[in-house]
């Protein structure tokens, strides 16, 4: 059982308040260390500045990767009745089906990256509403969600991978950022599962009534998450949210693992300082919503599939950062002298 509660909206805040920060001693020596090894300073770029960012937040100087915990979360959403999907909801319970038998790709991803998967189904039976017409769930459902989420992370791993699957959830993605960070409505809209061109614009509109509708209730984070969310992105949040109590550092997936996170930044604007951004989707809000955030990708392959699909590839980056910084000499042990004679 987690030790973090989220049972309520009082413990939801209380969580967020007096949040963990990274051990600066441990950063300190980790960028020390990099800049004694047998390499020009900066030489390997981000593989360095992860390396820092792993000590800081395992509290480590020599951070290790051993144990790993990725977490799919899945959902369904009732606002999939607008048809803004090419996909019925029937295909999350299915792909659930195919995670659980090994025939995904993040099956695959996490065997080669050494990562061990869970996915975690969130009452697929019964859809969020439609928050086109009402709140994506209640008090009580937004927060058994969160405490799912919560629950799942365990309080002793190396970093966590975030994941998603739910029919419709790129629609509360953006609908989240758009109540976030403003803007149009078609910005932070994209084709999703490969949505018909000519359906895209029906898709922004909807998040557009979605996010009108909701705005004079929305004043903090749980009731972003409560009024436009769906659980898995919730799930997301309070696993967010419990790894930065755990001071654990997180690898976010795509666009809708950012957008759940991005949605404590309301009430916590700090939340996010131990979560790194895997890799920049496809899905044109993801551009603009990192950017906001001022995140910096890992990786840019031209994903979009999510599933932790793009977290499961930048921990073998992660692993490479560590590989380096831990395996190399420092000129002094290799007696390689530091400069031009």
């Amino acid at each position: 059982m987690s030790k973090i509660s989220l049972n309520s909206r009082e413990e939801f805040f209380r969580a967020l308040d007096n949040l963990p920060a990274p051990d600066r001693r441990c950063m300190d020596y980790a960028r020390t260390r990099q800049d004694s090894l047998t390499k020009p300073q900066g030489s390997l770029g981000k593989l360095e500045e992860l390396s820092i960012f792993m000590a800081g937040w395992q509290g480590k100087e020599h951070p290790r990767l051993n144990q790993i915990s990725c977490l799919v979360f899945a959902g369904n959403h009732g606002v999939t009745a607008q048809g803004i999907s090419a996909y019925p909801p029937a295909v999350t319970k299915q792909m659930v089906q195919n995670f659980e038998n090994g025939g995904a790709a993040i099956n695959q991803l996490c065997i080669a990256a050494g990562a061990k998967l869970r996915v975690i189904s969130l009452d697929l039976d019964h859809p969020t509403a439609d928050f086109t017409k009402a709140p994506a769930m209640s008090e009580e459902e937004l927060c058994r969600a969160l405490q799912t989420g919560a629950d799942a992370v365990p309080d002793d791993c190396d970093c966590l991978l975030l994941g998603e699957m739910g029919i419709g959830n790129t629609t509360a993605a953006a609908a989240l950022s758009l109540a976030l960070f403003g803007g149009d409505s078609g910005q932070w809209t994209g084709r999703g599962t490969g949505l018909a061109k000519d359906k895209l614009a029906h898709k922004a509109e909807v998040v557009e009534t979605a996010v009108r509708r909701h705005s004079p209730e929305i004043s903090d984070s749980f009731e972003l998450l409560r009024c436009l969310g769906g659980r898995e992105l919730a799930a997301i949040a309070g696993a967010v949210i419990a790894a930065r109590q755990y001071r654990t550092p997180v690898l976010l997936d795509g666009f809708i693992s950012t957008a759940a996170a991005a949605a404590l930044t309301i009430s916590a604007p700090d939340i996010l300082d131990h979560c790194q951004v895997s890799h920049l989707s496809v899905e044109p809000g993801h551009r603009h919503l990192i950017e906001t955030l001022g995140k910096s990708p890992i990786l840019q392959l031209d994903m979009r599939l999510g599933e932790a699909s793009g977290a499961a590839v930048a921990l073998m980056i992660l692993r490479a950062s560590l590989a380096t910084y831990n395996g190399m000499a420092s000129f002094e042990e290799a007696h390689v002298s530091r400069s031009l004679q």
